[in-house]
């Protein structure tokens, strides 16, 4: 009787895997086809998520998807060292039945993943959905709007007063978020639905993985790491508020993340992503050219340099083994969702600027 039971269970399981793989497969097919997945999953399928799950996470101040991934890590240590201790009883049978179970699970966070937020990855492109197509540019259209952004830096950063420094959190998140909601009302390709921030309870381990915040696709919350720099938190807000937008590759975010801080009449949060933008359009010219690069490092002021040395400093203090597996695991993850240029996905904001400069 019990060895008929067994047979059945492992029937049911084999068939579950099989039946998830399949559903899975089919995904892959589907994704291959941008248009039809911006057609019927993100202006179709996603806004309805939208509409149910960030209301409903909205109500708790705290990041349940954080919890989610403690629970995770810690039932994943669980199945490692129970996995273990089976093999060394010699109980295969039970340790091949436990397995199963583990791969059903791993199966339905995928399924989950990109049911719920993951599909936006294989979704036409931001340049052509905003018609910044055009992303060839010289050397000198790039040094002459990175000037212009060194300029709006410097002006911006005058306009910072110590209050603004000062800010708690909340009020930082409540500026991002009306500077969201405003770029979703101008536009309909960054429509947003009860956008959210929180701060993350995984600070501490953000900072050990040179991570600024995260969106998490299980729970649809976007989280950030409220140790940070006070002027990086701001855009960065807006950046993971942009992945609830539906724009999946971190470029398109960076850039969202811009769009909607350039266009707050907040002075920290308009710094901000000033900030950001000089960081990548000085890396992106030191890149072509590295003389053009130097001449125009001069021109940035006193106190945009000393943040950025600030930023600098910040970061270091947590830089190590961690920061490093964790850089090569997202950036395999990057490459395996549509972003083969893996982190440097991040970078490439810069086309999206210099077409919209173009333009």
């Amino acid at each position: 009787m019990l060895e008929k039971r067994s047979k059945k269970i492992l029937q049911v399981r084999v068939i579950i895997i099989v039946a998830l793989a399949v559903i899975l497969f089919l995904l892959t097919l589907f994704a291959g086809h941008p248009q039809t997945v911006e057609r019927y999953y993100s202006k179709g399928l996603y806004p309805v998520i939208c509409h149910v799950l960030h209301p409903v996470f909205n109500l708790f101040a705290f990041s349940v998807g954080d919890i989610l991934y403690i629970l995770i890590i810690g039932y994943l240590i669980y199945a490692l060292f129970l996995l273990v201790k089976l093999a060394f009883k010699k109980e295969f049978k039970r340790a091949g039945f436990f397995l199963l179970k583990i791969i059903i699970c791993a199966e339905t966070g995928m399924l989950v993943f990109y049911l719920f937020w993951g599909m936006n990855y294989f979704r036409p492109p931001a340049g052509e959905l905003l018609n910044l197509r055009d992303s060839s540019y010289t050397t000198a259209d790039l040094k002459k709007v990175t000037t212009m952004l060194i300029d709006s830096a410097n002006a911006s950063r005058s306009r910072v007063t110590p209050a603004d420094l000062s800010q708690k959190n909340g009020a930082i998140y409540q500026t991002a978020m009306l500077a969201v909601r405003k770029l979703s009302d101008d536009s309909v390709n960054f429509r947003t639905y009860s956008p959210g921030i929180k701060p993350s309870l995984l600070t501490p381990l953000l900072n050990y993985i040179g991570t600024s915040g995260y969106y998490n696709p299980f729970t649809t919350e976007a989280q950030i790491n409220y140790r940070m720099p006070v002027f990086e938190r701001p855009v960065v807000a807006c950046h993971e508020m942009s992945h609830q937008m539906g724009y999946g590759t971190e470029d398109e975010a960076n850039f969202a993340g811009f769009i909607a801080g350039i266009g707050s009449h907040d002075r920290l949060l308009q710094y901000s992503a000033y900030h950001l933008a000089v960081d990548e359009f000085m890396h992106a010219l030191r890149y072509r050219d590295t003389t053009a690069n130097n001449e125009l490092k001069p021109r940035i002021s006193a106190a945009v340099r000393n943040d950025f040395k600030a930023e600098r400093v910040y970061w270091l203090r947590y830089q190590g083994e961690a920061d490093i597996l964790s850089s090569l695991f997202y950036d395999r993850f990057l490459k395996a969702n549509n972003q083969p240029h893996g982190l440097g996905t991040y970078n490439r904001m810069v086309l999206l600027v210099m077409a919209r400069y173009k333009r």
